[in-house]
């Protein structure tokens, strides 16, 4: 299935071109990173020290993942993905396109936009990377995670992937920074028993965990933007 989302699009970016947003951003990620303080404020409580533990990112399984800027028919958005049905820990989650290192792959650069290529469609000749927010790691999967941040200057062909993904889910921006999609509830974890944990509510869908962390900085990056050192 190939198709171009259409979306409603309002004037949080002060109504920047994409080419102002992508300098904006690359200037951003040139500087210090938010990092720990802004992934912990959507972090599962109580808080993981492993999230943060270097050690463990060392010995972990490794993969990346990418935030997508591109233009709609209307404006800016960012793809995401509603993962298919698995065995597996995250079956069922919100996240952004990515996936594990491949033995190919020469560094995570690569595996974000092949990942990104194979789940969602999107040419990897067509997306160029800005740059990477901080690593993450994620307990229960046992995976160090590098979210890349890149675009695309055309409004993309999507062509999900449907054995990976159950649905595509495209947010414009405004949609990411208001405060009112910021909430907090109980999830039930694989081991048994429940975590609280704070989420974001994109689209009637739930997104919390490691993706609610990487969008956590990222905001805050962006937030910031201009703030200089």
């Amino acid at each position: 299935m190939v198709f171009r989302p259409f979306f409603s699009f309002t004037t949080s970016l002060h109504k920047m071109e994409l080419t102002d947003l992508v300098n904006v951003l690359e200037s951003a990620l040139k500087g210090p990173l938010p990092g720990r303080l802004g992934q912990q404020e959507m972090a599962p409580l109580p808080l993981e020290e492993a999230r943060f533990d270097r050690f463990r990112m060392e010995h972990a399984r490794k993969g990346a993942v990418l935030l997508l800027i591109c233009p709609s028919t209307t404006g800016v958005q960012i793809p995401f993905i509603k993962r298919a049905r698995y065995a597996g820990v995250h079956s069922g989650q919100i996240a952004l396109p990515g996936g594990k290192m491949e033995p190919d792959d020469q560094d995570l650069r690569i595996t974000a936009v092949r990942e990104t290529e194979e789940e969602i469609g999107v040419d990897r000749r067509k997306i160029q990377l800005l740059g990477a927010l901080s690593d993450l790691y994620i307990p229960p999967s046992n995976f160090y995670i590098r979210p890349f941040i890149g675009f695309t200057s055309e409004v993309p062909l999507f062509k999900p992937d449907a054995r990976e993904v159950e649905r595509l889910i495209c947010s414009d921006f405004d949609a990411l920074i208001e405060e009112g999609n910021k909430k907090r509830k109980s999830f039930p974890i694989p081991s048994g028993g429940e975590i609280v944990a704070p989420y974001f509510e994109i689209d009637r869908e739930v997104v919390w965990g490691a993706t609610a962390m990487i969008l956590s900085e990222f905001l805050l990056l962006w937030k910031n933007r201009g703030n200089g050192d």
